[in-house]
């Protein structure tokens, strides 16, 4: 029996049940507002003050601080006892496994450098806005992680040669667009199987933070942030791609409400500038002394690496100098001499990548807010040498 204001919904499975069971899910709250000229909400307050963004002047660090990497929970931060959790590895294998911390962090270990970007990165600065968190160009950051390579897990798992995906399970629940769900994601075998997908236990050199997945979350290098799902409890191999709410609802690049959509992947070429000078407390417009004055940030992509970065100043565009990248996966420093002159002046910056692809000036508009990779502005205040 359903109770009122629920209704079935088959496709969606949550972490104690198996695939294509029918999950009972709630038709609660209404569905967001669609996309909107207005003031920001109280609901997309509330969300930006549960998930932080990193603030520019940390692009300053090679390795960002993880008390200044950016954060996105969708629902609950979960409880979870590391002495009894386990990572349960079933579904289309020949040997299920149940493998404590412990036993995950005995295994062969990596340790590599990757830079994590949120999707609705730059939501915010589309018009009209898409309602959800209203990231600037905050949702970012690179650490260092350390966890044991997936493909060997599954190697020992075993998994079938018909399995076509696998599930990815967190520890969080939620109702989002209507659907009562764990957050889980999937991820094609070839994907799966690529030797930088780690299971992560540690984020620059210390045990997770409950914020950040503890005690195990995903890391899948190259693709934006909702694919390395935290509080991972489960990994389950399935026949036929998924269907859950996360992975064919959310993170779609759609035109309108109805529009299927393309689905989110790869992070898309961007560069960042560390805002130069000091700033206005409430406009964060800068002002510097006129003179020489050395620009600095960081540039990275998912699809291939970032092969120039270009500065604006007042719309003429000069190459930037380009430090090495810090890993295949994560951003690269790039610097710019500017001869600041007295006045009002704008500051931008771009990068394009191996395959051509440069960031537009003009974004195109989608209706989740996903992948806009517009380029950064940055108004500042030249005043005289005294």
């Amino acid at each position: 029996m359903t109770a009122p204001g629920e209704r079935l919904v088959a496709a969606y499975h949550g972490p104690e049940m198996t695939s294509g069971t029918e999950e009972r899910v709630a038709a609660w709250p209404e569905p967001p507002s669609p996309p909107s000229d207005g003031p920001l909400t109280f609901e997309e307050l509330q969300l930006a003050g549960r998930n932080r963004g990193m603030p520019l002047e940390a692009l300053r660090y090679d390795i960002t601080p993880t008390g200044l990497h950016y954060l996105l929970v969708h629902f609950d931060i979960p409880a979870v006892d590391s002495t009894t959790w386990r990572l349960r590895v079933d579904g289309l294998v020949d040997r299920p496994l149940e493998l404590s911390l412990d036993e995950l962090r005995a295994r062969p270990r990596r340790t590599i450098p990757v830079t994590l970007e949120c999707a609705g990165n730059g939501r915010a600065r589309l018009t009209p806005r898409p309602l959800s968190s209203p990231w600037l160009f905050e949702a970012i950051g690179t650490a260092e992680w350390t966890g044991t390579p997936l493909t060997a897990v599954l190697e020992e798992a075993g998994v079938r040669a018909h399995a076509a995906e696998l599930v990815f399970t967190g520890a969080d629940r939620g109702v989002q667009g209507g659907v009562e769900h764990p957050y889980q994601r999937s991820l094609t075998l070839t994907e799966a199987r690529r030797e930088e997908v780690l299971l992560i236990d540690e984020m620059n050199g210390a045990p997770l933070q409950p914020q950040h997945g503890f005690p195990l979350r995903l890391l899948v290098p190259g693709w934006y942030g909702m694919t390395s799902v935290k509080w991972l409890h489960r990994i389950e191999a399935v026949a036929e791609p998924f269907t859950g709410y996360q992975q064919a609802s959310a993170y779609h690049y759609k035109v309108d409400a109805d529009d299927p959509g393309e689905p989110v992947s790869r992070i898309r070429v961007r560069a960042l500038m560390t805002p130069p000078g000091i700033p206005d407390y409430f406009t964060r417009r800068r002002l510097v002394d006129a003179g020489r004055v050395a620009l600095r940030g960081r540039a990275w992509g998912g699809r291939a690496p970032v092969r120039r970065v270009q500065v604006g100043v007042d719309g003429i565009w000069a190459d930037a100098t380009l430090e090495p990248p810090l890993g295949v996966w994560a951003w690269r420093g790039w610097s710019f001499a500017w001869d600041a002159e007295p006045g009002e002046h704008e500051l931008a910056c771009r990068a394009t990548d191996a395959d051509g692809e440069t960031q537009p000036l003009d974004p195109p508009w989608n209706y989740q807010g996903m992948g806009n990779n517009g380029v950064q502005s940055i108004a500042v205040t030249v005043r005289a040498s005294s």
